[in-house]
């Protein structure tokens, strides 16, 4: 239990919530919360005082707590004296909602009034708040059951000090939103009228806590609530990162090596330092391999604003060492790719007698798949706003991984933590790339270097597209052995693909488990024999999560597979697909060479076939499957189990006399257990069908001589309005109780799009999409 002056403490430094929720991000007074708050606050804490700050790794449980906590996790509940509700929110918001998500669950157990529930972010502090990287689809999947503890905890406070008030057991006391009702009576009070009370309470124990019945549900699971931040967004009073603005704040860019791994040789900034505005130029060390989320090195330009240092940049005289990747050209790489996917390698997963079925076979196909290196592009280009002043360094980011910032700004200043904070705003879109903070750390070198002025670093699309964290590239080979049905006696499947592990660790040439948990060994298929490879394959730019990662060219190239087997048998490629699952059944991931399983306890989360069977034939019964279209339309499909999450996708295209591509409707079915908000997971699951036809369509980076050849959006593009279908009918398919495992939903939808679109167009067109994106293929 926290009381009011721990707490004042406490927010003093957080930053300020605006009237609907959103960050305004400038440091509260006492007087101030006293002001906007009443002077009585409730808030809930597993233990008093601040855990010791370390630099070495935190560890975790399952559910994202520290290991050895109990249940109540720091400070996520406040109860002013007007009744107002402040919840905290750990996790950072890209547009998927977790701040309203968090903000219902805690609300519906508290039986709060929505109209009275505001929203605050939490600063980096794992120690604190727990587990902050916003990544894996696992916020809510971890969180949740936190969350109701902690707003049913709070709830039985407030009835007990209402029971004491009233001098009346507390069992004959019940709340009706927001308000506590005595019935014998007839007494009613606001919360706030005892939070002052409830605060003085101890902390009930978990056990004791009694959650609602499902049935009384106000706003989990109901999906009637809008975004909690969509006023301040749509009126533009929503702070992001490129948003924040301090006091005498300076502007930095930075002239990056081209090339991964390259550094500066020599630099003139004679001409720099005469554009106007310009204060300081210097050099940032950097170009180490493996480089992890640190700088990549350059020559940072500071000036007193965005255009001066732009000017700036542009007039400095680089000379560059380029270093190994000088020579990296991806087509030239992709054969070397295909030649190793095409040659024995490292064994991930084998049963049964491989090349003894393939030689026995009546028939044996074989195809490539090639997925490209991508780019997250998230709308908001990186961005963030440093002050290293006095021995501290303070930060304000649009980050997923806040604690992570915290952690390399030490690192790069040679600072403790208690003297590194980092505030995080709204992001405009992540998809993986903020959870990677080099830019962070840019901006606190170019503070330290200008005497302690804050700098608002800035990143240009063209940064982002040159010098982000890439989606790997990638060759997956798949022979298969049928018999006289056409069904396969024997499967095997090569993916040679450079790792994310390359950025931890000097040039490590497999996937890691993660990697290949990611829709490679846990193929639930019933096959009697199979084996899955992982050749060697080296990385030459900086490899880094994206949206749904490797489950992209996995799902790609097994789906797209898969129908070209049925196409082979003569049969329909649902039932196909179908009968190759097999029967309802659930398997232990670990049996099938998946040490990973998404992080999650495989007792909880096996692999549940018949999950998987019904996502796939509801996205079919969606689009009509089996109907008669015109000529030059066809229907595909595509189903897979990711992040814990089952989806499919049946898509239905169009393409047209010179072999463009259009999609003019979309099914999409995900079976994500019980459903929290599901207006959030409708939306989630309408943006992943867009970008997965980005990548299915148009989306790839290329490099030649190290360098990126796209440099925005004309170049690297994303799905345009125009582009979009018609129609996207979302499906969620029910499973589970409020008492079992949550799934995923933020990259779920993802990999599926790209097959079903691809599977389409051979339906259209009898052509088949070995590689991606289809651009032109068509057009020949």
């Amino acid at each position: 239990m926290i009381h009011e002056a721990k707490l004042m403490a406490e927010l003093a430094s957080a930053p300020e919530a605006s009237e609907s929720g959103a960050p305004i991000l400038s440091n509260l007074s006492r007087r101030g919360i006293l002001g906007g708050m009443g002077a009585l606050v409730l808030a809930l804490s597993v233990r008093e005082g601040r855990a010791e700050e370390k630099s070495e790794p935190k560890k975790f449980g399952a559910d994202g707590m520290p290991h050895g906590w109990q249940d109540d996790p720091t400070i996520f509940v406040a109860i002013a004296a007007d009744g107002t509700v402040t919840v905290t929110n750990h996790r950072s918001e890209m547009g998927q909602g977790v701040r309203t998500s968090i903000a219902l669950t805690v609300a519906d157990e508290l039986d709060a009034d929505w109209s009275k529930v505001k929203v605050v972010q939490a600063w980096g502090d794992e120690t604190r708040f727990g587990n902050q990287d916003t990544d894996g689809s696992r916020s809510l999947r971890h969180f949740f059951r936190h969350f109701r503890h902690t707003g049913a905890a709070a709830r039985a406070m407030l009835i007990q000090a209402a029971a004491a008030k009233w001098n009346v057991p507390a069992s004959e006391i019940t709340t009706d939103k927001h308000v506590l009702v005595h019935a014998k009576s007839g007494r009613r009070i606001g919360y706030g009228e005892v939070a002052a009370a409830a605060a003085e309470l101890p902390v009930p124990a978990r056990e004791s806590v009694r959650l609602k019945d499902p049935k009384a549900f106000r706003y989990i699971g109901k999906g009637e609530i809008g975004i909690i931040d969509n006023r301040d967004i749509t009126t533009g009073r929503a702070v992001y990162g490129l948003d924040v603005k301090r006091d005498g704040m300076l502007y930095a860019l930075v002239a990056r090596p081209p090339v991964y791994g390259g550094k500066v040789a020599s630099y003139d900034d004679a001409e720099t330092l005469k554009v106007p505005g310009v204060v300081k130029v210097f050099k940032i060390d950097g170009g180490a391999i493996p480089s992890e989320f640190m700088p990549l090195g350059g020559v940072a330009v500071v000036a007193k604003n965005t255009w001066a240092a732009m000017k700036g940049r542009e007039a400095l005289k680089i000379t560059w060492d380029d270093g190994p990747n000088a020579n990296y050209d991806t087509d030239v790489f992709r054969g070397e790719l295909e030649k190793a996917a095409r040659a024995p390698g490292k064994v991930v997963r084998t049963a049964g007698d491989v090349d003894g079925a393939m030689a026995k076979a009546k028939r044996k196909v074989e195809a490539e798949y090639f997925v490209p290196h991508l780019v997250q592009a998230p709308m908001e280009p990186p961005a963030a706003v440093a002050q290293v002043k006095d021995g501290a360094c303070e930060a304000w980011a649009c980050t997923q991984g806040p604690q992570a910032a915290h952690d390399r700004l030490m690192k790069a200043l040679g600072l403790p933590g208690d003297k590194v904070r980092v505030n995080v705003t709204l992001l405009g879109g992540g998809f993986g790339r903020k959870s990677k903070p080099d830019y962070v750390v840019e901006a606190a070198l170019c503070s330290r270097e200008v005497g302690g002025a804050p700098v608002k670093l800035v990143w240009t699309r063209e940064d982002d597209l040159h010098h982000g964290y890439y989606h790997t590239i990638s060759v997956e080979r798949l022979e298969a052995g049928l018999d006289e049905k056409g069904m396969p006696v024997a499967w095997l499947h090569r993916s040679v693909a450079p790792t994310i592990g390359s950025i931890f660790a000097p040039d490590p040439k497999h996937e890691l488990p993660f990697e290949l948990g990611m829709g490679l060994v846990n193929t639930p298929f019933a096959l009697p024999n199979i084996r899955l490879e992982n050749p060697e394959a080296a990385a030459h730019v900086r490899i880094g999560w994206f949206r749904s990662v490797s489950n992209i060219p996995h799902a790609f190239a097994i789906q797209s597979f898969v129908a070209e087997l049925a196409h082979a048998a003569g049969r329909d490629p649902k039932d196909y697909l179908l009968d190759l699952i097999g029967p309802a059944r659930r398997i232990d991931p670990t049996t099938i060479g998946d040490v990973w399983n998404h992080g999650e306890d495989p007792a909880l989360y096996p692999i549940d076939t018949g999950r998987l069977r019904r996502v796939i034939e509801t996205a079919a019964k969606g689009a009509g499957w089996g109907r008669k279209l015109a000529k030059g339309r066809g229907l595909g499909l595509a189903g897979h189990y990711s992040f814990v999450t089952y989806t499919a996708v049946a898509a239905e295209v169009e393409v047209g006399p010179k072999g463009e591509v259009k999609v003019n409707a979309v099914d999409i079915a995900v079976d994500c257990g019980p459903q929290v908000n599901p207006e959030r997971i409708r939306s989630q699951m309408e943006g992943a069908v867009v970008m997965g036809m980005g990548l299915a369509l148009t989306s790839q980076m290329t490099f030649k001589n190290g360098r990126a050849e796209q440099g925005n959006f004309d170049g690297f593009e994303v799905v345009r309005l125009d582009a979009a279908p018609k129609e996207v009918r979302v499906h969620l398919v029910p499973s589970g109780t409020w008492d079992g495992p949550l799934g995923g939903v933020g990259e779920p939808g993802v990999p599926p799009v790209a097959p079903a679109i691809a599977n389409a167009v051979f339906q259209a067109t009898g052509r088949r999409v070995r590689q991606l994106p289809i651009r032109d293929q068509l057009s020949a």
